[in-house]
């Protein structure tokens, strides 16, 4: 079974990624060599049309998983393992997404993530989406580290105040 990013992400109740929100969509990713995947199943209401996902929710989707793999490729840029501290979370700072065909809502739908470059709190992400091996998305995104931990939060406070 793969370790799944998420699993790494307490308190984590986001509509696309957290595992601590029962309505949303629950994503799982994980380490496939250097991609990141999420084989994801669309339930009938995600529909933009009658057999189409929605594009919005495709975009969550897109967003979320590029957000976990900038936070995955984080830890392992550190080599550190998912979770330790100081934590580690991501913020959209921009999503570009090319809609290449409609995606249908009758099965799983499979994102695969690659990280472009890592730079300090920056990430580029390209992800790519795909539906019965067709590619119907591909995105560029960008993620800011947000969140570094307790620990640095408090190591900044102190510094800040000139000690």
């Amino acid at each position: 079974m793969p370790e799944y990013f998420q699993d790494h992400m307490p308190g984590n109740v986001c509509f696309g990624c957290g595992k601590e929100n029962p309505e949303g969509l629950q994503i799982k990713s994980w380490w496939e060599g250097e991609e990141a995947v999420c084989v994801w199943q669309p339930q009938p209401k995600y529909r933009g049309w009658e057999k189409v996902l929605n594009g919005g929710i495709l975009a969550t989707l897109i967003d979320c998983h590029s957000m976990d793999t900038a936070m995955a490729a984080a830890y392992r840029a550190e080599g550190r393992p998912l979770g330790t501290e100081p934590f580690y979370r991501y913020a959209t700072g921009t999503i570009t997404v090319r809609y290449l065909r409609p995606t249908p809502i009758d099965r799983p739908v499979t994102l695969r993530a690659r990280v472009l470059a890592l730079k300090g709190r920056k990430a580029r992400i390209f992800c790519e989406v795909f539906s019965d091996g067709e590619k119907t998305a591909e995105a560029e995104v960008i993620g800011i580290r947000v969140i570094e931990g307790e620990q640095a939060r408090d190591e900044r406070f102190a510094s800040s105040k000139g000690d």
